[in-house]
């Protein structure tokens, strides 16, 4: 390979690791707190815990009336930590993954869905041990300043359990699932969309227009996927009775709750969720176009 086509690639992965990066990390600093919420209705067993949430308002009140502000942005670090690697994964492979597959006889429409699913279930490899000490930190309704720092989290969990799936990769087959899943719907549906619906020559709306785009691939994707989030948080979050694992893998755990629960507890925290990733949905792809455009022109 001549060194200009090296330094072309180079030039290309350098542009959709920051591009994408820069996506995550204004979609995390805007949209933690719905994240917050969103675990903690996940992580209810029921409605019998006087600790119980009652509802969307209740919720945000009681975590700033007994934990403060800075109660919606706990577990924040592991984040912010794993947003920018995380993001620039997800961009980067999917961009490589849709390479390659035009390659191949895949229809186009098709081969933007199966390069999504790649990019999700790689990001989830990567994302996995941060989402377990971030679930972790976010169930813990103590005071802000009373719970234990996100490195002090991460080492407890590696001092008790290890590194392995009972440890920092535990939940690794229900992450696989929601990130896939939100990953093939996400990508697939905006690309094909924003394909099938005319630009504007008007900046504003052409903004609006993905914008709009964005906001309906992150919802659908949320709603998909969340039965895999639900169980992504029984695993990863404090079980039920202390010593005793009740939600051990990703299906075990969704036949678990429909059984015990119902069927719609397998969509709990969606409004939050749909909330934080409908719009969030939207700006990362909008940042990660206009700072790789922005890049292309500029460096």
């Amino acid at each position: 390979m001549s060194s200009n086509k090296k330094q072309a690639l180079l030039r290309e992965a350098s542009h959709q690791v920051i591009a994408g990066g820069s996506a995550g990390l204004v979609e995390i600093c805007l949209m933690h707190p719905l994240d917050v919420v969103k675990t903690r209705f996940q992580l209810q067993t029921g409605t019998s815990d006087p600790n119980s949430y009652r509802s969307l308002g209740h919720c945000f009140r009681t975590i700033f009336g007994s934990e403060g502000v800075y109660g919606f942005y706990k577990g924040i670090l592991p984040p912010i930590l794993a947003e920018t690697p995380k993001r620039a994964v997800k961009f980067l492979t999917f961009e490589q993954y849709k390479k390659a597959l035009s390659l191949t006889s895949m229809s186009p429409g098709l081969a933007l869905s199966v390069a999504g699913l790649g990019s999700g279930l790689t990001e989830a490899v990567v994302v996995n041990p941060f989402e377990v000490v971030k679930v972790r930190l976010q169930a813990n309704r103590d005071g802000f300043k009373e719970q234990p720092s996100t490195f002090a989290q991460a080492r407890l969990i590696i001092r008790a359990d290890g590194f392995g799936l009972r440890g920092l990769n535990k939940g690794l087959t229900a992450t696989l699932g929601r990130h896939g899943v939100f990953n093939m719907i996400y990508f697939g549906f905006y690309f094909n969309v924003k394909d099938a619906i005319p630009a504007s020559q008007d900046p504003r709306l052409e903004f609006l227009r993905k914008f709009a785009i964005g906001l309906a691939s992150g919802t659908i994707s949320s709603c998909v996927n969340i039965p895999f989030d639900v169980a992504k948080s029984r695993i990863q979050g404090p079980q039920p009775v202390p010593g005793e694992i009740k939600y051990r893998s990703c299906f075990q755990s969704m036949a678990l709750v429909y059984r015990e629960e119902g069927y719609l507890a397998l969509y709990k925290g969606l409004v939050p969720k749909i909330m934080r990733l409908g719009p969030g949905g939207a700006v990362m792809l909008l940042v990660y176009e206009y700072v790789s455009g922005w890049l292309q022109k500029n460096w």
